[in-house]
This record gives C-alpha cells, sequence and structure tokens, in this order.
C-alpha cells in the first residue's frame, strides 16, 4: 500500500464519521471519538505492514496501541481483514470480525455486530460485504455468505445465505422483506 492509499483510507473514514477531512476534524476526532481512533491505527497497521522500507518495530508499537483500543472498546477487527474505503463504525462495543471477511466501500457496522467465519456446512467459509451496506446493532453474518450492494440488514438479524442487491434483511434466519436497501443509512459517501 503507497502513502497515498493510506491517507485516502483515513481520509475517507473520517470524511464518514465527520463530514469532512480537514486537519482540525482529524485532531478533534483522533481525540475524542473511539470509534475513529480504532479506525485510525488499523489503518495505520495495515500502512506498516505492507511497507517493507519502515522498520517493523513501528508495526510493532502500532500493533500494541491497536490491540489496547481494541481491548478498551470491544472492538475486535483484524487490521488485515480487506475493508474498503468510507469504513463507518456507528457505535463502539461487541464488534467482532473475521480477519478473512471481506467488506467493501461506504459500510456501516453497529454495536454487536459479529462477521464471523462457518467451520463445516454448504456455507463453510467467511462472508463478503459488498458496497454501501448498513449493518445493524446485534446482527451476525455467519458463513461463506454474499451479502449485496445497497443491502440494509436489520438489528439483531442472523443472516447465512446470499442477500441480493438493495435488500432489507431481517429475523432469525434473516429473510428479505424488501428492496429499499440502504437508502438513507449510509452517509456522507462524497469524499
Amino acid at each position: 500500500m503507497k502513502f497515498v492509499d493510506y491517507k485516502r483510507l483515513v481520509a475517507s473514514d473520517l470524511h464518514r464519521i465527520s463530514g469532512n477531512s480537514r486537519a482540525k476534524t482529524f485532531i478533534r476526532h483522533f481525540i475524542l471519538i473511539p470509534e475513529f481512533k480504532y479506525l485510525f491505527w488499523m489503518r495505520t497497521c495495515k500502512y506498516l505492514s505492507s511497507t517493507p522500507v519502515l522498520n517493523k518495530s513501528l508495526l510493532f508499537i502500532a500493533e500494541l496501541i491497536l490491540r489496547h483500543y481494541g481491548i478498551k472498546y470491544g472492538i475486535g477487527i483484524p487490521y488485515q481483514t480487506e475493508i474498503g474505503s468510507g469504513f463507518y463504525l456507528a457505535h463502539y462495543g461487541c464488534i467482532v470480525v473475521s480477519i478473512n471477511a471481506v467488506i467493501g466501500k461506504n459500510c456501516n457496522l453497529s454495536n454487536g455486530v459479529t462477521l464471523g467465519k462457518a467451520n463445516r456446512g454448504k456455507r463453510q467459509g467467511f462472508p463478503v460485504i459488498g458496497d454501501n451496506v448498513y449493518i445493524g446493532p446485534g446482527a451476525k453474518i455467519i458463513g461463506a455468505v454474499q451479502v449485496g450492494d445497497n443491502v440494509a440488514v436489520g438489528a439483531n438479524c442472523v443472516v447465512t445465505e446470499d442477500v441480493p442487491a438493495n435488500a432489507v434483511v431481517v429475523g432469525i434466519p434473516g429473510r428479505v422483506i424488501s428492496y429499499n436497501g440502504s437508502e438513507g443509512y449510509i452517509n456522507r459517501v462524497d469524499y
């Protein structure tokens, strides 16, 4: 990853949270907003791990800081996870994402969300989340599930089957109730 790509990812995450990516906003959010603080260190670890020129001791320090904030805020998103630009954590607490999950751009994760692995059965594997997806509080997406673009997953929904684009999914197990999608849930994507 090039530094310009790293900077763009951090700026897109900040813009999704605050509506802009100015230096003053960065400093304020870095100090006061736990979700942004975690995302910053997650992106920093990813950048440092992909840059052989930099001293690996910097990565070690960044990993320690990320781990500290992960424990403090209850966020378990490994920096190795493939995550697109404009990632948004609505609230911290009990967020668990598998290292092999894939998350598209402009995705919203709420507190209590799990994107996890299924160890057996026809959906053995990891979830792949499309672009502009809203995942509500307490939702679980388990196994090799494809969640299409512009999907809204309702609170406490358990998704174990593929979800088509523009769907709204609710319930246990998750079922499509409409095709109104995530419009209105995904904001500030003009970064």
